[in-house]
């Protein structure tokens, strides 16, 4: 999955913003900081891209809780959001808002992800009204997708991440710098399976193990034709035909058999790797906590 572009309007300070990834100096850069001062809209850049995905950002991701917020002289329940609301990043004053994200999945096609809010009547003093999603494929530039729960299991399966991974390995939200490193074992691997592709090694395992079966139960049923035939005395042309067939078949059996071991073995150097990685980091803190042991110890030495 990658980016190529983000555009929006009405979201928080941002009245009308657009950036393309894929042309101009941006294409090049490698890396770049989004800078300005507090308010410019700096981190309303980054809750795009999440609405424009997941309809949601890390700091207003939904659910029940939060507290109400809105203008005074509005209407509580019809004005008024949750704190929680993503909804709440409308701008003050607009009666539309939208977010948009185009990307490349992982299927190598282009997509244009929308999310997009608007008031009652389009006034800027109408009530809320529910936030809509789409996904277009630029292949056919028509939307794919009914409802608003298919849309984001369709935006999901082309991505191949998670909201919780998306914050975690692509946007880290401030203060949750740390929260892959706290993920547990089997949470990272899942992860890094689908960051780095691994999850192909699965399938051909799998689509391997299918083929080898298949190819056994073949063989099985021709060796037992062959045997049948022999008894009743067939023709030898018609036995050495079968006898044919039921080598092909083992072959066919012994060669799903070994893409299932070297698909298993491409997935599990890389699971070796992340151990190794897990381990080496578990080494360092444990070498860290001693070393301030030993330099607290010997400050409670010099005071004595």
């Amino acid at each position: 999955m990658r980016i190529l572009g983000v555009r929006g309007e009405n979201l928080t300070s941002l009245e009308a913003f657009s950036v393309d990834l894929d042309r101009g100096p941006l294409a090049s850069a490698g890396v770049f900081a989004i800078t300005g001062q507090t308010g410019a809209g700096k981190s309303t850049l980054l809750d795009a891209i999440c609405l424009a995905l997941y309809g949601r950002t890390p700091r207003a991701p939904g659910g029940k809780g939060g507290v109400p917020v809105g203008r005074e002289g509005e209407i509580e329940g019809m004005h008024w959001t949750s704190s929680l609301d993503p909804r709440g990043l409308l701008r003050r004053g607009a009666a539309r808002g939208w977010a948009e994200v185009r990307f490349i999945g992982r299927d190598d096609a282009v997509y244009r992800a929308r999310w997009e809010v608007r008031r009652a009547g389009n006034q800027p003093d109408g009530a809320l009204q529910s936030a809509t999603q789409l996904l277009i494929d630029e292949r056919q530039g028509v939307p794919i997708g009914g409802g608003f729960k298919e849309v984001k299991e369709l935006i999901e399966d082309r991505i191949g991440l998670s909201f919780e991974q998306f914050q975690r390995a692509v946007l880290l939200a401030q203060g949750e710098f740390a929260a892959f490193l706290r993920s547990s074992y089997n949470e990272r691997a899942q992860l890094l399976e689908n960051l780095t592709g691994q999850w192909i090694y699965s399938r051909i395992s799998r689509l391997a193990f299918e083929q080898a079966k298949r190819a056994k139960e073949e063989a099985d049923s021709l060796e037992r034709r062959e045997q049948e035939m022999q008894q009743a005395l067939l023709p030898a042309a018609a036995i050495a035909e079968m006898t044919a067939r039921r080598q092909a078949a083992e072959e066919a059996e012994r060669s799903g058999r070994r893409r299932r071991e070297e698909a298993q073995a491409a997935g599990g150097w890389y699971r070796q790797r992340d151990r190794a990685e897990r381990e080496r980091a578990e080494r360092e803190r444990a070498a860290e906590g001693q070393a301030g042991a030993g330099q607290a110890a010997e400050g409670q030495a010099g005071q004595a």
